[in-house]
């Protein structure tokens, strides 16, 4: 086949497969979130699930993000598996492998403007426990660890949305935050193969997706290398308290409500 009718017809692909606005913002988000994703080990569905389902809706953007979190990461969980506690987050695992199919069956087959609804409620809800500095008390068990990870299931298979339970369940131990994010990794790293399974199993990898996270992975893996860097350098509690910030900013703007502001 001659390269130009090749490339002809991969302009053609791209141009029926892609959304018809919204691209640059979502590639902006994309690179917002890795940042988040990068210092912390989790933030990016909180920031891009809501703002790019604003724009795309819940059942596109959240098989987008889990092949570009799960591309761009790869890098990442070699040293994380080094610093983990791995019997913790291999408990926590077992949870997740029975939540995720379970969320991945609502985000199929409920309503959209009812999810996004959903997942704002939730976005909001989680960022008010991280930001209210709850934390459990006493040490980790496995069963106690298991629950959380099906919790953690059920909101990533809906909406990639499982970090929150699990950050905030760990920091409430007495790992430094650097186990935290070694373990947060992992997990992920892990939770991630279930829901590419139970997406593939709910026909979620459609066209749309794939020209989707060709055009958007650059931006995220470019965020996270600056969110990773950030970690060695910036101080634990500032940056907390920006992703904080764009989490909130991404929860209410990602509000079916207001839909005009980002089309």
């Amino acid at each position: 086949m001659p390269i130009d009718t090749l490339s002809a017809g991969v302009a053609e692909w791209f141009s029926a497969a892609l959304p018809d606005h919204g691209i640059y913002a979502l590639i902006f988000f994309a690179f917002i979130a890795g940042l988040a994703r990068g210092f912390s080990g989790f933030g990016a569905a909180l920031i891009f699930i809501p703002l790019g389902g604003a724009i795309v809706g819940p059942k596109l953007i959240s098989p987008v993000l889990l092949l570009i979190d799960g591309l761009a990461t790869l890098g990442m969980i070699p040293p994380a598996w080094r610093s983990a506690d791995r019997r913790e987050v291999f408990a926590m695992a077992i949870g997740a492998a029975l939540g995720v199919p379970a969320g991945t069956v609502a985000l199929a087959l409920m309503d959209t403007l009812t999810l996004r609804w959903i997942i704002t409620a939730v976005a909001i809800s989680l960022l008010a426990l991280l930001v209210s500095g709850w934390r459990h008390q006493g040490e980790p068990r496995a069963p106690l660890s298991a629950g959380i990870g099906l919790i953690a299931g059920l909101f990533s298979g809906a909406a990639q949305l499982g970090g929150p339970p699990v950050v905030a369940y760990w920091l409430g131990g007495k790992s430094g935050f650097t186990r935290v994010r070694a373990n947060v990794i992992l997990y992920f790293s892990i939770s991630t193969s279930f829901s590419a399974i139970s997406y593939y199993a709910g026909g979620l990898f459609v066209q749309a997706v794939f020209a989707l996270t060709l055009v958007i992975l650059p931006g995220y893996a470019l965020g996270l290398y600056g969110g990773s860097k950030l970690f060695g350098l910036a101080k634990e509690s500032t940056f907390r308290l920006i992703c904080y910030l764009l989490i909130a900013a991404a929860a209410i703007i990602g509000m079916p409500a207001l839909d005009g502001i980002l089309r």
